[in-house]
């Protein structure tokens, strides 16, 4: 992996990550641009513990704009968008439009490929590993951040989700804190270790491995499953079968095979509700350790994704209970969900 570090007109950094040495990434942004301001804040909520980022200047991201005016296209004669080149294979850049920014964290775009049209389900193995290297290169860089604990890439896929950009993308939070979630699993860690003198993410794999009927797929090196207690109606966990805390820890074994994995949990997503159905929406995302978390090496590295798509045409939506009390109401259960992943295998 090649990897080019540049500015954007504005000052954000832009790196291209290319799978040969022979490329040269030179191309200027030229664009007419002021500097980013960004009026973001986190306040602390005393009632549950955790923060909000209050991020105004949001408003005016760039919303569904036309393919010809997209910003994450490489940019051609006579438009010049993010992407300064006129081609390239991976480019992260630093958001625009952050949510969190400064000694608050930082936001960074992940542009999967130049190809508009495309997906990251359509994406080769090859270039699939180099979007997974691109993840662990801003893991490390990320980690040295003085205004980051935590590290998040993740993709929104589809309008459902919420997505008003449709080129293939995905994001990387860069988190000031531990996040409300990665705090509940920490909590759960140390509350079994000291129950059973375990640790709690290998039982669990250990414990869907064995059952077995919610299995998607096991590789050599990688386990996909729904889990027992899912909250979405498609949801997949996908776990290296051997622990580490983030994406620097997977050896090459491990990063090999992800790419054949990972593209055949997604192509069987797009399977879901039959052929004549639109691409399913989805949430994936990476979660590791926090950097500074005392017990980092006992968090298992994971992939969680899932659809708010409950059955054809139909969304599940987080209503008075979900969004109310955060207390979850799943409408397909687990076997079935696993089930339905398992006949619609595309190999």
């Amino acid at each position: 992996m090649k990897k080019t570090s540049t500015r954007l007109a504005d000052g954000r950094e832009l790196i291209y990550y290319d799978s040969t040495d022979a490329v040269v990434r030179d191309a200027v942004d030229h664009r007419p641009l002021d500097p980013v301001a960004t009026t973001s804040e986190t306040r602390f909520d005393r009632l549950l513990g955790d923060t909000v980022a209050i991020a105004s200047h949001r408003q005016g991201r760039t919303y569904h704009p036309p393919a010809d005016q997209c910003p994450l296209c490489p940019s051609r004669e006579g438009r010049q968008t993010e992407i300064p080149d006129s081609d390239y294979e991976v480019a992260v850049f630093e958001n625009r439009f952050p949510s969190l920014a400064g000694d608050k964290g930082r936001c960074e775009v992940v542009c999967f490929t130049s190809d508009h049209d495309s997906s990251f389900s359509k994406l080769t193995p090859e270039a699939a590993r180099l979007v997974l290297d691109a993840w662990t290169d801003r893991t490390s860089d990320l980690s040295q951040h003085p205004g980051v604990e935590q590290v998040f890439p993740f993709e929104n896929r589809g309008e459902e989700i919420g997505v008003t950009l449709a080129h293939p993308h995905g994001q990387i939070y860069g988190y000031p804190s531990v996040t409300p979630r990665t705090a509940l699993m920490l909590r759960s860690l140390a509350e079994h270790r000291a129950e059973t003198g375990r640790n709690l993410f290998d039982d669990v794999l250990a414990d869907e491995r064995a059952d077995g009927s919610r299995i998607v797929l096991a590789g050599e090196h990688w386990t996909a499953f729904v889990p027992y207690a899912a909250h979405w109606p498609y949801e997949v966990h996908l776990y290296p079968n051997r622990r580490v805390p983030d994406l620097l820890g997977l050896e090459e074994d491990a990063r090999a095979e992800f790419p054949h994995v990972y593209l055949e949990l997604l192509r069987r997503f797009d399977r879901i509700f039959g052929p004549d159905q639109p691409p399913t929406p989805y949430i994936a995302g990476w979660h590791q350790a926090p950097f500074s978390a005392p017990d980092r090496r006992e968090f298992a590295l994971h992939l969680e994704l899932f659809t708010i798509r409950r059955t054809s045409g139909k969304l599940k939506f987080l209503a008075g209970s979900e969004s109310g009390m955060s207390a979850f109401v799943n409408d397909v259960p687990p076997e079935a969900a696993a089930q339905r992943l398992r006949e619609v295998a595309t190999k």
